[in-house]
């Protein structure tokens, strides 16, 4: 057969998510991995747009097409199944939004995967060649080291476009369960490792000199977790190519210096963290205990990183009960005197298969909800439910002020040399650089169409001051350091 994987986008955001790095679709690398070889393989990434996609898949003599999704890529993965159905091409779904709305994803596709699908994948494939394929498969959580899964086909293009960096995963699941995250649900609870040496070999082939490591926490919560990782970070040391990388932890690893100087000896360059908030209560809402218990501490874990030559990507949600519209000014300005490098604001997204999601349904909170049209606007970008303290349009117009001042002001290199000054590493700050300097076209890509749609530039109130600061406070904070 000649199959098709796809990773679709939302059309209202196009270029929004992917006008920085292109990064490849873990997921779809990893299910072509798996595909027997008497069968031919093609990937169409929709981050390097939508335009040509449905003439591909409909005029290219494909057998079989499947499709992953988020929530926000969900109603154009039903345009496109909806396209190849009427040209008798099977079409199969999968991803976290398929596991949370299967039903829904049925009524668009042939077959319906929920949850992950590493070790039936070839079954599927069998059952599409002999025209046996199910309604709905139910996946499983895979012991990884025992069955060796989780390795994705790193010499996989685009047929559309060209990636810039590497995936790769090291481990699956999360034990923390913030309530807006689908992970946890998705991927289980336990963190699931893949076998060192199999990461060691999957390392040395990645065709990039930079990897994005994919883990949702790649440091884990406790002392067993922090050993596994110690460990692999030795074997990288000792046998990985020279790579530099970034990932995605919690907050405690900002008081481990081992397991920190050896992430950068291995190449790390900056670790995403969700700090969400500075508000505790706030935190007790998300579930985000680690945080919680740490508050008071952000700024001592945040200078661990830094010591050890690590850049801080911090990221901060607004919308919750607590907040009003002058939270994203206030986050923003924080997170900034705090020390974070790479700051990223966005909208709280109550996403289906969360326990967000189930509250916000049962309270009668939720606005955007014309499914499946409407899955488009979850997009972090968009406020889709009724906040507390303010109006959808309040909070939406402050974090238009934070995109509009981003993408005005001349913050990017500067942002860069404190980094530099914090963690005397030049690779550390040129990762910032060119991070910020994606984050500063995002915001030039986005601003037009918020001002187009709320019908003004953003006024020089206190608020909007405030903002501003934000971007230009990068020197001040480095007196009681230097």
């Amino acid at each position: 057969m000649r199959i098709a994987l796809v990773n679709p986008v939302s059309r209202r955001s196009e270029g929004y998510h992917t006008v920085g790095s292109f990064i490849p679709q873990l997921g779809l690398q990893v299910l072509a991995n798996r595909v027997p070889a008497q069968h031919q393989v093609e990937l169409i990434d929709e981050v390097f747009g939508t335009k040509k996609t449905i003439e591909m898949l409909t005029t290219r003599g494909y057998d079989f097409v499947g499709v992953t999704s988020y929530t926000s890529g969900a109603t154009r993965a039903y345009e496109i199944a909806d396209a190849c159905r009427e040209k008798g091409i099977k079409t199969i779904m999968g991803g976290p939004h398929a596991s949370a709305c299967p039903d829904e994803a049925g009524k668009h596709f042939d077959s319906v995967i929920v949850g992950e699908c590493d070790e039936q994948w070839p079954d599927i494939i069998g059952d599409a060649e002999s025209n046996r394929l199910q309604a709905r498969y139910q996946g499983r959580w895979p012991d990884l080291e025992a069955t060796g899964l989780g390795a994705g086909k790193q010499n996989f293009i685009a047929l559309n476009g060209k990636y810039d960096v590497s995936a790769l995963q090291t481990s699956r699941g999360c034990p923390v369960g913030c309530e807006y995250c689908s992970v946890t649900e998705f991927n289980g609870a336990n963190i699931r490792r893949r076998r060192i040496p199999d990461i060691i070999e999957e390392w040395n082939r990645t065709p990039k000199p930079f990897i994005f490591v994919v883990d949702d926490n790649f440091f884990g919560v406790g002392p067993k977790h922090a050993a596994w990782a110690k460990e692999l970070l030795r074997a990288l040391i000792k046998y990985g190519k020279k790579r530099l990388w970034f990932s995605q932890t919690t907050l405690n690893m900002g008081e481990d210096d081992e397991g920190l100087q050896l992430a950068y000896k291995a190449g790390c360059r900056g670790m995403l963290i969700g700090f969400e908030t500075f508000n505790a209560e706030t935190l007790k809402d998300y579930h985000k205990g680690i945080n919680r218990n740490n508050l008071s501490r952000y700024k001592e874990m945040v200078d661990g990183f830094h010591r050890a030559g690590i850049s801080v990507f911090g990221g901060f949600i607004i919308g919750a009960d607590q907040d009003t519209p002058q939270t994203v000014a206030d986050t923003s300005l924080a997170a900034v005197q705090l020390g974070i490098d790479i700051v990223q604001v966005t909208n709280l997204t109550p996403l289906p298969g969360t326990k967000m999601y189930d509250r916000y349904l049962a309270e009668g909170r939720l606005v955007a909800t014309n499914y499946p049209e409407d899955w488009e606007r979850y997009t972090f970008t968009e406020t889709v439910y009724r906040p507390k303290n303010m109006t959808a349009r309040e909070l939406d117009e402050a974090i238009y002020e934070l995109r509009w001042a981003a993408s005005r002001e001349n913050w990017v290199i500067k942002r860069a040399i404190r980094t530099l000054l914090h963690t005397r590493s030049l690779t550390t700050a040129l990762f910032v650089h060119g991070m910020n300097q994606g984050w500063k076209r995002m915001a030039k890509v986005q601003a037009p169409r918020d001002q187009s749609r709320f019908g003004f530039t953003p006024p020089a109130s206190e608020r909007f001051r405030k903002v501003q600061n934000s971007f230009n406070m990068h020197f001040k904070t480095l007196a009681p350091q230097f």
